[in-house]
């Protein structure tokens, strides 16, 4: 007989009272239980479950104002964790998944490279075998949260001689090992959440480093995108709630009641983003429900892309509806390096700039529509030359 996510959720409450409770105390109890992604294997910080019972546990989590894994470690808890419950050894489970979510260790993502963005299969950074070990040598870039790291979830060259898809292997490298060096990348914000890591011959154990088959790098990384994609976008918000939000704010600050031509031009477009952030939400309320297991499928895709292009029209439309106070960047410039994603700031101006970075982090909205116009619409794939040449042989620049 399942157990009831309800009463289990009851019972952590109960006997960890949120309000009273150390966070670390509480999402290591929520692990220990099952209660951590309850999807996943028990003992894993799962029950075996479903995503949708997943989705009832959080709802009920989130309305008691228990704290919650993903604000401190979005990469770790919605990519890394993922792929390491579905391609890791049991030691790399035992090892990672339960720091991962009570925060004592935080994750990033290490597949962009500077010559390799969009496609990630390109990708240069080079791991060779040398007995038990494996020696790292390379640059990643864009990498979020890497200046707060332990581990990150990197996928790098093991066999130059055969097609780029098969010669990578993916890898779970202790950020903190000599050779590994961090460097920010500031945005337009005037903080560094991205930064670029260099690897200078770094030493990474076989057993405990590398995750799945050696060669099979590809397969380990479209999982971790998959999961990426439902991350970023596929989020479920209460109605009226989240970008739209400040817009409706704004508008009945500034322009509630007006008749002008200008103000009804303003109205319709506010009425527009509300109905399609509102069929958004409903799009991945559904596809959560639907979902049958951990790895999400093509809807990830759609919702990525939606919430890419959406949370800039509507950020766009706060701007025009605060008129010359656009202008302004209360906030300055402070030139940081933050220990938060810098998603859900109060401050419109800033998420103005903020947004721009969707449509390219995480799969760039070009790529989401390749993704859809062959993978869901059947649509004849790019014609691509070097998909069968070794990637030594590929051209690069």
């Amino acid at each position: 007989m399942s157990p009831n996510v309800e009463d289990l959720v009851d019972g952590l409450l109960a006997d960890r009272p949120p309000a009273t409770t150390a966070t670390p105390e509480f999402l290591g109890e929520q692990f220990d239980r099952g209660l951590a992604w309850v999807h996943f294997a028990v003992g894993e910080g799962g029950l075996g479950l479903t995503p949708k019972d997943q989705q009832r546990a959080q709802t009920r989590l989130h309305a008691a104002g228990a704290p919650s894994a993903v604000m401190r470690n979005p990469i770790g808890y919605g990519m890394c964790a993922p792929t390491i419950a579905t391609h890791g050894t049991p030691k790399q489970k035992e090892r990672y998944l339960r720091p991962l979510f009570t925060n004592e260790e935080i994750w990033c993502q290490l597949f962009s490279e500077p010559g390799a963005g969009s496609d990630v299969a390109g990708l240069s950074t080079r791991a060779e075998r040398d007995g038990d070990e494996w020696v790292l040598n390379g640059q990643k870039v864009w990498t979020t949260l890497a200046h707060i790291s332990s581990f990150g979830l990197i996928v790098a060259r093991t066999n130059p001689d055969v097609p780029k898809h098969k010669g990578m292997t993916a890898f779970l490298v202790d950020m903190h090992l000599p050779g590994v060096e961090v460097r920010p990348l500031f945005q337009i914000t005037g903080e560094a959440e991205f930064n670029e890591v260099f690897f200078t011959d770094v030493r990474m154990s076989d057993a405990l480093a590398r995750l799945g088959r050696e060669g099979e790098g590809w397969r380990v990384a479209v999982t971790t995108l998959m999961n990426e994609r439902v991350s970023i976008g596929g989020g479920v918000g209460r109605r009226g709630g989240g970008p739209i939000a400040e817009a409706i704010k704004i508008w009945n600050e500034r322009w509630q009641g007006d008749t002008s031509p200008q103000a009804i031009a303003l109205r319709d477009r506010l009425v527009s983003s509300y109905v399609r952030m509102e069929a958004l939400n409903m799009t991945n309320a559904r596809a959560a429900a639907t979902r049958k297991t951990g790895t999400p499928g093509p809807e990830g895709s759609v919702a990525k892309l939606a919430f890419a292009e959406e949370n800039k029209r509507v950020y766009d439309l706060c701007m025009d509806l605060l008129g010359n106070d656009a202008m302004l960047f209360p906030a300055g410039y402070p030139m940081v390096r933050p220990d938060l994603v810098g998603l859900g700031s109060p401050d419109v101006h800033k998420m103005f700039l903020r947004v721009r970075a969707n449509s390219i982090e995480g799969g760039t909205s070009e790529v989401m529509r390749n993704i859809l116009g062959e993978r869901v619409l059947g649509l004849p794939g790019d014609v691509r030359t070097d998909k069968e040449l070794p990637w030594r042989d590929v051209p690069r620049s």
